[in-house]
């Protein structure tokens, strides 16, 4: 009978470490350097570049222009789910604009500013 509690034990034992381990390696997957094209926008392909990261447990960044010449647009909010990112940022001429994008694989994210132009993103590497 001890021979079965021990057993019973070290398997349990085995099982919530498995489980712990694999909820604390998961890895912050919107996090990091992205770089975002939208297309057919009325002043032609848009490209911005950000960085996101996460300051007391929310994403936060800004998005820049890669060639410098305009100023960063400060994300006013971001709504993450597991697969997808909503990045909100405002717009003096038309308010808040939504760019909505969903996990295509562990480096591109695909989906839609404003739900009217096409936007991707390609994972930026160091």
């Amino acid at each position: 009978m001890k021979k079965v509690n021990l057993f019973l034990f070290i398997f349990l034992l085995g099982v919530c470490l498995k489980g712990f381990s694999q909820t604390a390696a998961t890895p912050d997957f919107f996090a990091g350097k992205w770089e975002i094209l939208v297309v057919g926008t009325p002043d032609g392909d848009t490209k911005f570049v950000t960085e996101l990261t996460r300051k007391d447990g929310k994403l936060t960044g800004e998005l820049k222009d890669p060639t410098g010449t305009k100023p960063a647009v400060p994300i006013t909010k971001i709504e993450e789910e597991p697969t997808k990112v909503t990045i909100h940022f405002d717009s003096s001429q038309a308010g808040d604009i939504p760019i909505e994008l969903a996990k295509v694989d562990d480096d591109h994210l695909k989906g839609m500013l404003y739900n009217m132009f096409e936007a991707t993103a390609l994972r930026v590497k160091k």
